[in-house]
């Protein structure tokens, strides 16, 4: 017997992630539902060799579903998560409303996987934001031979993170530095992102922060240990989907890169590719589609004590969103549910 599944904003970017990721994978599926907006009803999506015709948010009963996937934004998941939790469906929220909320536990399967059996505080599990999560599943296993104290990362990120008018944005712009008339001025974004790069992702905060920093900070301790202390600059770039991160690792007592190496080498869900030579690393364009983190460039840092800098990159639709959420549904199914 396998899961009752419901998509939630499935015509979206994420959703239709959802959708060929449980296909892919495989995910022990009895019945699924597309859920969107009554705007988007009747859109066709597919799942698999199925072709899956949306449904109804605004009226869908959640009653004896098992699990629902949320890949609509904070004030959509404010009016409807409450709803599909309070009916017995276990809600998996890509979106930021519940991350930082203490009883509900915010999960990264190859790092916390036990804390999917917090779900019954509220019914409710979170998912983390696309920049953390990748990060967090290359400090877990460095944390765990040789504590971390500290993180300094900056990050490249693509505008499939922003959303669907954010890619249009780009490719409108590139197309139209080349045409004389066809210029297009920023819209999505507040400094044009075509050839450009923006130090600026979400809004600006109090210190000077900008809040998609703010959460890789707030994540990290929540997910790993609160005990790290990390620093973050965010940064888009004119990459359509795939983030990447230069990342600085501090620890507690020295790690030499070889051990490190075999140490990422042997974790789950990372992909070492690291050879010191030209191409011998990989970039946002090649992790596409991929459900590995990939690592490359890992070296010494010597102008620390303990210190190890590396190259951090990953598909910010499926690790980022879309395949840590449905690993997440693995997860509760292995752990709890049990069915399949």
């Amino acid at each position: 017997m396998g899961y009752r599944v419901a998509v939630v904003g499935a015509t979206g970017n994420v959703g239709r992630e959802m959708l060929n990721i449980l296909a892919e994978r495989q995910f022990p599926v009895d019945e699924i539902a597309a859920l969107a907006s009554r705007r988007s009803l009747g859109t066709e999506c597919s799942f698999g060799e199925t072709t899956l015709k949306t449904q109804d948010l605004d009226t869908f009963d959640f009653t004896g579903w098992d699990i629902a996937l949320f890949a609509i934004g904070s004030e959509a998941t404010k009016q409807y998560a409450p709803k599909a939790a309070k009916s017995g469906c276990i809600v998996i929220d890509n979106s930021s409303l519940y991350r930082y909320d203490p009883e509900i536990p915010l999960v990264v399967p190859e790092v916390n996987p036990e804390a999917v059996d917090n779900y019954k505080n509220k019914n409710i599990i979170a998912n983390p934001n696309c920049s953390t999560a990748q990060m967090v599943v290359a400090l877990k296993p460095l944390h765990d031979r040789a504590k971390i104290k500290r993180v300094v990362v900056s990050t490249y990120q693509s505008v499939s993170g922003t959303g669907k008018e954010a890619i249009d944005e780009l490719w409108d712009q590139t197309k139209g530095m080349y045409v004389p008339g066809q210029e297009v001025a920023p819209k999505v974004y507040p400094k044009q992102i075509a050839f450009n790069v923006i130090p600026h992702i979400d809004v600006f905060m109090e210190d000077g922060s900008t809040k998609e920093e703010w959460k890789m900070v707030v994540e990290t301790k929540k997910i790993v240990d609160p005990s790290i202390k990390v620093t973050a600059t965010c940064v888009r770039v004119p990459v359509f989907v795939g983030h990447s991160e230069a990342i600085n690792i501090e620890f507690e007592e020295f790690l030499d890169e070889e051990e490190a190496r075999d140490i990422l080498r042997e974790a789950p869900g990372i992909l070492v590719v690291d050879k010191r030579e030209t191409g011998g690393y990989v970039t946002p364009i090649e992790c596409v589609g991929d459900y590995a983190t990939f690592i490359s460039r890992i070296r010494q840092d010597s102008t620390i004590e303990n210190g190890i800098n590396l190259w951090c990159v990953s598909d910010n639709l499926r690790k980022g969103a879309a395949l840590n959420a449905v690993q997440i549904a693995e997860t509760l199914g292995k752990r709890v549910l049990k069915k399949g």
